[in-house]
Protein backbone atom coordinates (compact mmCIF):
# COMPACT_ATOMS: atom_id res chain seq x y z
CA UNK A 1 0.00 0.00 0.00
CA UNK A 2 2.61 2.41 1.04
CA UNK A 3 4.80 1.60 -2.34
CA UNK A 4 2.07 2.35 -4.45
CA UNK A 5 1.02 5.75 -2.91
CA UNK A 6 4.70 6.17 -3.14
CA UNK A 7 5.06 5.30 -6.66
CA UNK A 8 1.22 7.45 -7.47
CA UNK A 9 3.09 10.61 -5.75
CA UNK A 10 6.56 10.17 -7.32
CA UNK A 11 4.44 9.92 -11.03
CA UNK A 12 2.22 12.92 -9.78
CA UNK A 13 5.44 15.06 -9.01
CA UNK A 14 7.11 14.49 -12.30
CA UNK A 15 4.22 15.01 -14.60
CA UNK A 16 4.02 18.57 -13.13
CA UNK A 17 8.06 19.07 -13.46
CA UNK A 18 7.49 18.25 -17.28
CA UNK A 19 6.70 22.14 -18.28
CA UNK A 20 9.48 23.56 -16.73
CA UNK A 21 11.94 21.48 -18.40
CA UNK A 22 10.41 21.95 -21.91
CA UNK A 23 10.84 25.52 -21.33
CA UNK A 24 14.33 27.54 -22.43
CA UNK A 25 16.78 28.65 -20.41
CA UNK A 26 15.98 32.55 -20.92
CA UNK A 27 12.35 31.40 -20.26
CA UNK A 28 12.91 29.51 -17.26
CA UNK A 29 14.66 32.72 -15.74
CA UNK A 30 11.88 35.04 -16.84
CA UNK A 31 8.95 32.57 -15.15
CA UNK A 32 11.29 32.70 -12.14
CA UNK A 33 11.45 36.51 -11.91
CA UNK A 34 8.08 37.43 -12.74
CA UNK A 35 7.15 34.27 -10.37
CA UNK A 36 9.38 35.55 -7.85
CA UNK A 37 10.29 32.13 -6.80
CA UNK A 38 14.29 33.21 -7.97
CA UNK A 39 16.47 32.61 -5.68
CA UNK A 40 19.36 34.09 -7.84
CA UNK A 41 17.43 37.15 -9.25
CA UNK A 42 20.54 39.37 -8.71
CA UNK A 43 22.40 37.36 -10.35
CA UNK A 44 20.53 36.91 -13.57
CA UNK A 45 19.76 40.44 -13.53
CA UNK A 46 23.86 40.93 -13.41
CA UNK A 47 24.27 38.56 -16.17
CA UNK A 48 21.54 40.24 -18.55
CA UNK A 49 22.76 43.83 -17.53
CA UNK A 50 26.62 42.46 -18.49
CA UNK A 51 25.03 40.88 -21.84
CA UNK A 52 23.17 43.77 -22.61
CA UNK A 53 26.37 46.17 -21.92
CA UNK A 54 28.74 43.96 -24.37
CA UNK A 55 26.23 43.96 -27.01
CA UNK A 56 25.86 47.66 -27.01
CA UNK A 57 29.95 48.06 -26.82
CA UNK A 58 29.70 45.78 -29.93
CA UNK A 59 27.24 48.10 -31.86
CA UNK A 60 27.47 45.87 -34.90
CA UNK A 61 25.18 47.00 -37.62
CA UNK A 62 22.23 48.04 -35.35
CA UNK A 63 20.01 50.53 -36.30
CA UNK A 64 19.27 53.79 -34.15
CA UNK A 65 16.11 52.35 -32.98
CA UNK A 66 17.81 48.93 -32.33
CA UNK A 67 20.35 50.65 -30.20
CA UNK A 68 17.54 52.79 -28.47
CA UNK A 69 15.79 49.04 -27.77
CA UNK A 70 18.82 47.76 -26.16
CA UNK A 71 19.45 50.84 -24.49
CA UNK A 72 16.10 50.68 -22.95
CA UNK A 73 16.30 47.04 -22.11
CA UNK A 74 19.79 47.75 -20.44
CA UNK A 75 18.09 50.60 -17.81
CA UNK A 76 14.94 48.56 -17.22
CA UNK A 77 17.00 45.43 -15.65
CA UNK A 78 19.30 47.77 -14.40
CA UNK A 79 16.17 49.30 -12.50
CA UNK A 80 15.30 46.15 -11.75
CA UNK A 81 18.47 44.77 -10.18
CA UNK A 82 18.72 48.04 -7.79
CA UNK A 83 15.05 47.08 -6.51
CA UNK A 84 15.73 43.88 -5.74
CA UNK A 85 18.79 44.91 -3.88
CA UNK A 86 17.06 47.29 -1.88
CA UNK A 87 18.35 50.63 -3.31
CA UNK A 88 15.22 52.15 -4.56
Amino acid sequence: MKTSALVVIAAFLMSAAVPVFAQTAPEQQQCAISANTCLDKAKILEKRVMKLKKEIKAGKSYSPEEMKMLEHKLQDAMDQLDKIEGKQ
